[in-house]
């Protein structure tokens, strides 16, 4: 009989794990990022200092950003990362209860994978209490319309609540609410809010109840010349991506062209050649009839001297997404250059002018023709205070869109958590087989949030839970951890609310993620290459040589 001869399927220095162990791994890893991220959790949780490998400073205790900023390498720590920017990205808060929610499912799910329940039963387990979750949250919700402003507010606040803009709290959750309300709009009998419209501009100095909001798109950027008009009424907008500048000879850029004169006529001839170049793009510009002009690129001094003489105000270099924004408001078209510019290219704002806010100037165009749109200025007597300061306002704009978008909002403060709890409870009674257990698994995991939120408020977590669950076993649907006071507080009383997309997306994404941690049962991990190992470092005598 011939011998088998081995078969080469991987790569050489490929390592595999597979079985047991590997699903061991990637639960440990995951709840280890859990157990990181879940001090941070509610009005009381704590911040991280994370120091990054460029020697910037991040003080925060926002999930998504702490998970950003913190660089993983294994596998299961990527997807709870990825997780994380789902959650922010659709719902805009809630990073930090998906990220513990999940590990807690896991944490439970290894406690019967230890007796011998199979993946694939807690896995499908966990999908049908995750759909039974979400039915009780619908339940749970009431309307919210842009009228409900004291709702609203209080929805902002809460987002807002553990951010270290507490101190300045009341403040900014006036002005979140003001510029959501300046660019709401009705489309097809639906509210929509594009916080798009929406711009923050951070400023260091004074303090967080310094903050302000001002109506139009604000951009750091001066007037070109101090002889242009710095207030224009009913302004007619050039926008343009190219520069107003002689940068091309036939397709090539002036830096590679060389050129040979022979006379002096012919030097001025050029200079006449590129004047006039520059003089038929000015008049272009004024024939459409703009008398405000804004360039994503350079302009020469020619330029700026032509377009002063024309009555044009301008403004140079201002950021390409900056001049997308200002022609949404406005209705304005980006043009190449002023060669494409008509009459129906040019935007339409109210006013356009220079003003300054702060220590800066800024163009402010106001009141365009198609939508409004809104800059709040924050302020802070240090940058970790007003990048801190910009991430609630973050949360509490997205919220504020959640609820008016979505017209429905919940009560917090794990009040909705206790509730899944019992219903799923109720609801293993018409499950049958092993399936149960992994529904058990999934009603004590999301007992995690409310125990968290005492434990993070100094509170007695065992004796807040054990009230909670007897209030609601009598009906009270509202009870939920109250730190002002020991014990279980009706939390609809206490405005204390959420937007039903936040709690419903964090359901889903924590259960996605936490079967699909389980599914895994092989890994391969292949080896780096030269050019991403990172530099050996030179010994003394390599380090002084050529």
């Amino acid at each position: 009989m011939a011998r088998s001869l081995p078969v080469v399927v991987l790569k050489e220095d490929t390592r595999r794990e597979r079985g047991p162990n590997v699903m061991k791994k990637n639960i440990l890893v995951a709840i280890a990022i859990s157990e990181a991220i879940r001090p941070t959790l509610g009005p009381r949780g704590m911040d991280k200092m994370i120091l990054s490998q460029g020697g910037n400073v991040v003080i925060t205790n926002d999930g998504a950003t702490i998970l950003k900023e913190v660089s993983v390498e294994h596998p299961a720590a990527k997807i709870m990362v990825e997780v994380a920017k789902a959650q922010d990205s659709v719902a805009g808060d809630g990073t930090a209860t998906t990220v513990v929610f999940t590990g807690e499912l896991l944490k439970k799910a290894e406690e019967h994978l230890g007796v011998g329940v199979h993946p694939s039963i807690l896995v499908s387990g966990f999908s049908k209490a995750s759909r039974k979750a979400v039915e009780v949250l619908e339940d749970l919700a009431f309307r919210v319309t842009p009228s409900d402003e004291k709702i609203l507010k209080s929805i902002a606040k809460t987002a807002m609540g553990s951010k270290i803009a507490v101190g300045a709290q009341d403040h900014l959750v006036h002005i979140v609410i003001e510029a959501i309300n300046g660019i709401v709009e009705e489309t097809r009998s639906e509210l929509k809010v594009d916080l798009d419209n929406i711009k923050i501009e951070k400023q260091e100095g004074g303090s967080l109840r310094d903050a302000f909001f001002v109506d139009g798109v604000a951009v750091n950027r001066e007037i070109t010349h101090p002889a242009m008009a710095k207030y224009a009424e009913d302004a007619k907008i050039a926008l343009i991506e190219g520069g107003l500048e002689v940068k091309e000879i036939k397709g090539r850029d002036l830096a590679d062209v060389s050129l040979r004169i022979a006379a002096p006529s012919q030097i001025r001839s050029f200079l006449d050649k590129e004047k006039n170049i520059i003089k038929d793009m000015v008049k272009k510009i004024k024939s459409s009839g703009a008398n405000v002009a804004i360039i994503n690129r350079g302009m020469d001094d020619l330029a700026v001297h032509y377009l002063a003489e024309a009555r044009i105000s301008a403004w140079k270099r201002v950021f390409k997404s900056d001049i997308e924004k200002i022609a949404r408001i406005t209705g304005g078209k980006l043009v190449r250059s002023p060669d494409e510019l008509t009459p129906e290219t040019l935007g339409y704002a109210k006013v356009v002018e220079e003003r300054k806010i702060g220590r800066e100037k800024y163009l402010l165009v106001r009141s365009g023709k198609n939508r409004k749109a809104v800059t709040i200025f924050v302020r802070g007597g240090a940058k970790y205070v007003v990048d801190e300061a910009e991430r609630g306002l973050h949360d509490a704009l997205s919220v504020v869109r959640d609820s008016i978008e979505d017209g429905k909002a919940i009560v917090g403060g794990g009040a909705a958590e206790i509730e899944i709890s019992k219903h799923l409870r109720e609801f293993v009674k018409e499950v049958s087989g092993r399936e149960q257990l992994a529904i058990e698994a999934f009603a004590k995991a999301v007992e995690i949030i409310p125990k968290t939120l005492a434990e993070n408020s100094g509170l007695d977590a065992t004796n807040i839970l054990a009230t909670l669950k007897s209030e609601h076993s009598k009906g009270n649907k509202w009870a939920g951890v109250g730190l002002s006071k020991k014990g279980a507080r009706n939390m609809k009383s206490l405005e204390i609310f959420e937007p039903l997309r936040v709690k419903v997306h964090a359901i889903k994404s924590a259960t996605e993620a936490a079967t699909m941690i389980l599914r895994i049962d092989d890994a391969f991990f292949a080896k780096r290459t030269m050019e991403e190992k990172p530099p050996e470092k030179l010994g003394p005598d390599e380090q002084n040589s050529g």
